[in-house]
């Protein structure tokens, strides 16, 4: 009889890793950790665009695998940048003779 209730009823917990692959794991980690110089022997005599293929690809091994994320915005234009032209203050000048200065300043 089927279950509808879709209610989870034995095996492993959520996030439990499977002995199995932990088993296959530490194997294979004390398989590479035990043959390092005979590793490192053969990528000496790859040429340097294979070694850095196999390299790339023993990575997968060690490092996590990133996965895209998709980014979501509110912005519904696009932006364009502004551009504010201002002017300076026209400075008025008056045009009077050094004599006229002369007045100004001591008021004569």
């Amino acid at each position: 009889m089927a279950n509808n209730t879709g209610q989870k009823f034995g095996g492993r917990k959520k996030g439990t890793a499977n002995k199995n692959t932990l088993e296959i794991r530490r194997k294979f980690q004390t398989l590479v950790e035990n043959n390092l110089e005979v590793l490192q022997a053969d990528l000496d005599k790859l040429k340097p665009v294979e070694r850095v293929k196999i390299i790339i690809e023993l990575g997968k091994f060690v490092l996590p695998t990133l996965k895209a994320i998709e980014v979501q915005t509110d912005i519904k234009q696009p932006k364009r940048p502004q551009f504010v032209f201002m002017r300076k203050p026209e400075q008025k000048t008056l045009d009077i003779s050094p004599e006229q200065k002369i007045k100004t300043r001591f008021k004569m």
